[in-house]
């Protein structure tokens, strides 16, 4: 089983050196790993690897029951065996802009619940901008520039962000009513990862976050459409000023 090392709170890591628990040609699993594995919402991270005689592309990382597999491309020497030291370097700026990106979407999610009750039915991230799915919801133009108002008053508050696991029964009763699908997480992944903006946010996640709210940049809302009854869909982007 891969250990994820950026959690709970090392998500600023991009250079580490693990070991190689399997080396397949099309991709390595390490003992551990800070690159981040696609899920919830937010893409994997990009990077290399390099070991002794060899080095490769990280062009894809995802996790497969417990293990972490770091799909490789242009792939220079022999893969590296079984117990051999490989360093890592995650691209960083990729990085910091879907650590930005996400807590970006924490704000908005819950700047839409407290405004207008409306949960966050789904979300997903990119580098240059991203979205999110609200139900039950019907804004209108007045709601979004609400909406986006609050949203970079709290970026503006430099609100510090805190990531730690804490107990289940915890979260669970201090995580808003529809703030995150709880339900959705096996009752057995106890303690959970909690990203906390304070005085403001409490949620579950294990995605990447800055570590305080001015980092985020403004939040910029370009888009609103419908996807259905009493589901809106809202798109934003990041605005270095």
């Amino acid at each position: 089983m891969t250990d994820l090392r950026y959690l709970p709170d090392a998500d600023d890591v991009t250079e580490f050196e693990a070991t190689v628990s399997e080396a397949a040609p099309e991709y390595v699993v390490l003992d551990g790993t800070y690159f981040y594995p696609e899920g919830g919402g937010q893409p994997a991270d990009r990077g290399r690897l390099e070991w002794d005689g060899g080095r490769a592309r990280v062009v894809d990382v995802r996790k497969d029951h417990g293990d972490v597999r770091h799909s490789l491309e242009d792939v220079e020497g022999e893969l590296p065996e079984s117990g051999a030291t490989v360093s890592g370097r995650i691209d960083g700026e990729r990085r910091e802009r879907l650590r930005r990106m996400h807590t970006a979407q924490h704000v908005v999610s819950r700047v839409a619940l407290e405004a207008f009750d409306a949960a966050t039915a789904g979300n997903q991230i990119h580098e240059d901008r991203s979205r999110l799915d609200f139900e039950p919801a019907d804004f209108d133009e007045a709601d979004v520039q609400t909406i986006e108002r609050k949203a970079n008053d709290v970026v503006e508050r430099d609100l510090p962000v805190m990531k730690a696991e804490r107990p289940r029964d915890r979260v669970e009763d201090e995580t808003p009513e529809g703030r995150t699908q709880l339900d959705l997480i096996p009752e057995s992944v106890d303690p959970l990862r909690v990203v906390e903006i304070e005085d403001f946010d409490f949620c579950p996640c294990g995605g990447t976050h800055v570590d305080r709210t001015a980092e985020i940049g403004r939040i910029e809302i370009t888009d609103r459409t419908s996807k259905g009854a009493d589901v809106d869909r809202v798109e934003f982007e990041l605005v270095d000023d």
